[in-house]
């Protein structure tokens, strides 16, 4: 849910901390251009096997992470969740997000390792409260249905998301280049739905006939959305992350003609900002249910699209070839994982073998499911780092 990148803003290629990291990262003040980030000058090293594969150059291997590869189905996780029950205080603690972002890293050595976090996380800090109940999910008391409430939401202010800064600088050093660190962000489409029906939905009526009966509305709210997360995005570079994905969890829930009105604009202008800041950061952009969106996400100018485990990869590779051949992520059906591990490993292979020996990020066509064995989760990461493509076995 991120050739070599150099400079005082790019900081793959050379990235140190000021203080020493071991989860104990206190208050700093912020700057926006994250000057506790220092580089210093020394020979290029080579950026983790994610990024290039992101960047379609040849590697030797499929990279592979899970989507929500830190969560409830490790015991790690299960019992660091005993002492701290709530989600928001897991979520929104530098210490805790750390620890929680390196249990599969520890557990598993992922080629990514991504930020524990959540898409909803931003949305105080730019005049959005949010409550989650244990039951019912995320809740946001005053949903926005009117323009004066659009005019009454700030720009994001970064301050406030210190803790995500701050857990992403601790893990570049405490990943020391091994894998990659990845940041996320939600879709302003997705973030809308939250924002406008108040809590999850199954149906999404209010913002789906918000899109006839009040259209000034909508897009004004998406545009406002869609520069925050931009802002979001960059931040999570500048403190460290070197891949962001952009989740358009329900985006597959639109007709393609009003993904194209009401969710491709938005994720592109998010895009585009990203690429103007950090032109060499990888983007992935995830939509759930996209299978009949596929072309469309590739014209956003995401270098990576995300794809559910509903489609053939050698479908997607053909569909997408005509869109620019973006480099794909993906997409074993997680629910695979809970079967034996030759079946595991027959649908690793076939993957892989579909995908090809370029531009190819192995990971879940979704995320990680509660219950999963983690010896098989172990089983589908090392199934992955003993798939040598055949130029670098000839090499």
């Amino acid at each position: 849910m991120q050739g070599g990148i150099s400079g005082e803003r790019h900081l793959s290629s050379c990235f140190t901390v000021s203080h020493n990291c071991s989860y104990k990262v206190r208050q700093r003040p912020f700057r926006n251009t994250a000057p506790h980030i220092q580089c210093r000058a020394r020979a290029q090293t080579q950026d983790p096997l994610m990024v290039r594969a992101a960047r379609g150059e040849e590697i030797e291997r499929p990279p592979c992470w899970m989507m929500r590869q830190a969560g409830r189905y490790q015991q790690a996780y299960r019992d660091l969740a005993k002492k701290h029950p709530s989600f928001r205080e897991r979520s929104e603690t530098t210490d805790l997000i750390v620890e929680i972002s390196l249990q599969p890293w520890k557990s598993f050595k992922p080629d990514g390792v991504i930020l524990f976090s959540d898409i909803l996380t931003p949305l105080p800090a730019f005049g959005v409260p949010f409550e989650i109940d244990d039951v019912k999910g995320p809740l946001i008391a005053n949903p926005v249905r009117s323009l004066q409430q659009v005019h009454q939401l700030q720009s994001i202010d970064l301050e406030q998301l210190q803790f995500v800064g701050d857990a992403l600088t601790c893990l570049r050093q405490e990943v020391d280049g091994k894998a990659a660190v990845l940041g996320f962000v939600g879709s302003p489409w997705t973030l809308a739905t939250y924002v406008i029906e108040g809590s999850s939905s199954g149906l999404y009526k209010t913002i789906k006939t918000m899109m006839h009966s009040n259209p000034d509305l909508l897009a004004a709210l998406l545009s406002h959305l869609a520069e925050q997360i931009a802002i979001y995005s960059v931040y999570q570079i500048d403190s460290g992350a070197q891949c962001i994905q952009l989740f358009d969890s329900w985006g597959g829930q639109l007709p393609p003609q009003m993904w194209d009105k009401w969710s491709g604009p938005y994720i592109q202008q998010i895009v585009q900002h990203v690429k103007a800041e950090h032109p060499s950061v990888p983007v992935t952009l995830y939509a759930n249910g996209s299978g009949g969106l596929i072309e469309r996400l590739a014209r956003t100018g995401a270098d990576v699209i995300g794809l559910d485990w509903t489609l053939d990869m050698a479908d997607a590779r053909s569909r997408l070839q005509k869109e620019g051949n973006p480099a794909v992520q993906g997409n074993i059906d997680p629910v695979m994982l809970f079967a034996d591990q030759d079946s595991i490993a027959s649908a690793v292979r076939d993957c892989i073998a579909k995908a090809g020996p370029r531009g190819h990020i192995l990971n879940l066509g979704h995320g990680v499911l509660v219950g999963t064995p983690e010896e098989n989760v172990a089983f589908m990461f090392d199934t992955a780092k003993q798939s040598a493509y055949k130029q670098a076995l000839v090499a």
